[in-house]
């Protein structure tokens, strides 16, 4: 993977604080930047002091608030890490998001509502970039995110953890707020456009839906995708199921 830019305040300062392997910094601002200054010194990365029309130029006009940070890499996590947390495991499965800003929307919910970690492919489907850590509002540094070759196969290698596969489509399968999601679980989101492609369906072992009373069928994904997350939440910490 090639390296690239992440930009903005938030998704700096978060980058910083969660010890990403960073290459340098670019400030075209003096204020509000002082916990990134110390945090980059902690870091030991170099800083340099650009003005804003060269870094916007540098960022072909992206609004960046005065800050970028250079990284060589994304440290994708292993399948494994997806499983370290506290209480039920919450996992979140996307089958080929495409969208730089519905992925990072998504794993801004994610990190919110207390997900364990996340899994995308590694073919046809958006993986980390600056977009996305933007969209995410730095998110996608303090979540795991497993890049894995197959889908279908995560799925199977989870199963055998005790994991149960939920896969959300349109119009299909029961209604998520009748489903007790507190047993261990991953949510399956598919592509803005197709849905689950079939191989991934077939490995999920229960299809949930989103009631819609209005003419429009469906959601966008990640607007979904934060429904059902939070249906999650919901369940686990504040209520009783179908209640």
């Amino acid at each position: 993977m090639e390296g690239f830019w992440v930009y903005g305040v938030n998704p700096v300062r978060e980058a910083l604080r969660a010890g990403v392997p960073a290459g340098k910094l670019l400030l075209a601002r003096q204020k509000g930047v002082g916990e990134i200054l110390e945090l980059a010194e902690r870091r030991g990365v170099r800083v340099e002091v650009v003005r804003r029309s060269e870094l916007s130029c540098l960022l072909s006009g992206i609004p960046h608030q005065g800050v970028a940070l250079w990284l060589e890499d994304f440290p994708y996590a292993d399948l494994e890490d997806v499983l370290q947390g506290e209480g039920e495991p919450f996992i979140v499965v996307l089958d080929g998001i495409e969208d730089p800003r519905n992925f990072g929307a998504i794993v801004r919910t994610a990190e919110a509502s207390g997900v364990w970690g996340v899994i995308i492919p590694k073919r046809r489907a958006v993986g980390v970039t600056g977009v996305v850590a933007k969209a995410s509002a730095g998110a996608v540094f303090h979540l795991p995110i497993a890049r894995v070759s197959n889908i279908a196969q995560a799925m199977k290698k989870l199963k055998q953890k005790g994991i149960w596969f939920i896969g959300a489509e349109a119009g299909a399968g029961e209604p998520v707020y009748d489903l007790d999601l507190r047993c261990p679980l991953a949510l399956v989101i598919g592509s803005e456009g197709k849905g689950i492609r079939p191989l991934v369906r077939r490995e999920c072992d229960f299809l949930v839906s989103i009631p819609m009373k209005g003419r429009i069928n469906s959601l966008n994904a990640s607007v979904a995708a934060a429904v059902l997350m939070y249906e999650v939440l919901r369940q686990r910490e504040f209520s009783n199921p179908g209640h």
